[in-house]
């Protein structure tokens, strides 16, 4: 999963460094081809990680959090544009999405699937 949304976050933090709207769109359109590709093997290890009986809820924990952090960033991105440098939000969206990729990874690399055992 890392492998494919670290390079995408990286593509959206280099937004802000674009020097026209050409590169930003590129870089836009480039980090939105990897930046969903994590998402089947997220959601097949998150399923394997977690008791059969218990796969509805974590599902569905899992898309409210998801869901909820999608309503509210564009408040935020509003407001870092009116407060700060045009490419604050991309600087910030990028480094913070990496720093959580990098976290997950660390912390899950280890972990063995219950099938492992």
């Amino acid at each position: 999963m890392v492998f494919t949304h670290l390079p995408s976050n990286v593509l959206l933090l280099l937004v802000a460094f674009a020097p026209s709207f050409p590169v930003a769109a590129v870089l836009l359109v480039l980090r939105s081809l990897l930046s969903q590709l994590d998402v089947p093997t997220r959601q097949a290890y998150t399923m394997a990680l977690v008791r059969p009986e218990e796969r509805g809820a974590a599902a569905g924990v899992t898309a409210a959090v998801r869901g909820t952090a999608s309503a509210v960033s564009p408040a935020i991105t509003g407001f870092a544009l009116t407060v700060a440098a045009v490419g604050l939000p991309f600087i910030l969206a990028g480094t913070l999405k990496a720093a959580y990729d990098l976290v997950l990874w660390g912390m899950f690399r280890g972990v063995p699937l219950p099938h492992e055992n």
